[in-house]
């Protein structure tokens, strides 16, 4: 087990690039299963999720190739489903990707339970009722599930949620099997956009892409396509609240400012401001923060889940009060005690709110990094406090942000990885 040890109270300057998006590279990578051919994927994020995927698909016979430092070549001449290794697929969550993929290649076949953060419950019903009305028969205990794509057929379908996984698994299997699918309460999120790209490179056609329509006209005959996968907006959100938390200009690079809009809206609402140039965001610090009296997590274009755990760290940090609402996750407020342990201010009032006072000094202290994007908030908090912070179980940060602890200390944080 690896720990950060962190001396907060710094100011940071310079600038900071944005990887690949994880939300972006893992349906990909996964997608790349529809062909027997050759797949060429760029900037590809170092991150644990993609390592544990790759992992995944070699263990089924898949060839994997790093031509260069983000960019994997993947060939699945040869997968077979029945090979593969169950430990990583209950690692990562992103393993229920591989659903849509191999229903679309293959008949037979069985998939053990994806694994993942711990925010709440995060069932597969959807997932399962999408591929069902397109003809897969799925059967299984919450342990292991067999499924029966021998009957899969396109249609027009409805999910039961705005899922962003069971739009990409619907169309996967959409872009994989002959005829015109429609899928509607689609998931609109730029990651999912990407995907419909790498989809039509591979010979599918897809329309309605940033919409809750979304039409595909599928084959059997897929071929291997080149793509580069979209930067993180997340990362890219992570980086600019750090700048508004510590007071420093540092430069986002490589931040695409329509992914970020009500993010960069909502922190100008805090006292923050921004130049912008291209896919340069430069923080301009305010002068003084000021609380935002509601926050909420939506699906797309809202405010991401994923970045509700930053937006509470700068709310504890902001003068009066907010009201923070995860309308998505009902378990995303596991870090609400560990900042506690650092003197912030807070109330859980249910699964849902929370309510910050601020601003809160905050002390270096012991805590622990419940999942990644958790993990990445503390981290911030700890950026900001006073004296020393040992956040332990990383891990959870090593699934989503490549060597963060090397990027941040080029900023000037003093960060280290050591081992506990």
């Amino acid at each position: 087990m690896e720990r950060f040890e962190i001396e907060g109270g710094k100011r940071l300057s310079g600038a900071i690039d944005v990887r690949g998006s994880k939300n972006a590279a893992l349906p990909v990578l996964a997608a790349t299963l529809l062909s027997a051919e050759t797949s060429v994927i760029g900037n590809v994020p170092r991150i644990e999720d993609v390592f544990r995927l790759l992992e995944i698909l070699e263990s089924m016979g898949v060839t994997v190739e790093w031509r260069d430092e983000r960019t994997v070549a993947v060939t699945p001449k040869d997968v077979d489903p029945s090979k593969m290794d169950v430990t990583p697929v209950k690692k990562i969550r992103s393993s229920i990707l591989l659903l849509g993929s191999l229903s679309a290649r293959f008949g037979l076949f069985t998939l053990a339970h994806p694994g993942g953060c711990v925010i709440g419950a995060r069932p597969v019903g959807t997932h399962f009722d999408a591929l069902r009305k397109l003809g897969v028969e799925i059967e299984g205990d919450g342990k292991e599930y067999r499924i029966d794509a021998t009957g899969r057929k396109p249609g027009e379908i409805a999910l039961r949620e705005l899922s962003v996984t069971a739009t990409e698994n619907a169309m996967m299997l959409a872009a994989g099997m002959p005829g015109k699918t429609i899928i509607r309460v689609a998931a609109a999120e730029p990651h999912v956009e990407d995907l419909g790209k790498f989809l039509r490179k591979m010979g599918a056609k897809v329309s309605g892409l940033g919409t809750h329509v979304i039409e595909i006209e599928g084959t059997d005959h897929l071929s291997g396509a080149e793509h580069t996968v979209i930067s993180d907006a997340n990362e890219a959100a992570t980086f600019l609240v750090l700048g508004v938390a510590t007071g420093s200009p540092i430069t986002v690079r490589n931040a695409h400012e329509h992914h970020l809009d009500i993010i960069l809206e909502k922190l100008r609402e805090f006292g923050a401001d921004f130049r912008i140039e291209g896919e340069s965001i430069t923080v301009v610090p305010a002068k003084k923060l000021v609380a935002v009296s509601k926050i909420d997590t939506r699906t797309y274009p809202g405010i991401p889940s994923d970045v509700q755990a930053p937006f509470g760290v700068l709310s504890a940090l902001a003068d009066g009060e907010t009201l923070l609402f995860d309308t998505v996750f009902e378990g995303r407020f596991n870090y609400v005690a560990e900042l506690e342990k650092m003197r912030a201010h807070a109330t859980v009032l249910n699964p849902h709110q929370v309510r910050f006072r601020g601003p809160a000094k905050l002390r270096g202290t012991t805590i622990r990094s419940y999942d990644l994007r958790a993990g990445a908030a503390l981290i911030i908090a700890a950026l900001v406090a006073e004296g020393k912070t040992v956040i332990e179980d990383i891990y959870q940060v090593d699934r989503g942000y490549e060597r963060i602890e090397e990027r941040l200390s080029a900023l000037g944080a003093d960060i280290r990885r050591v081992d506990a």
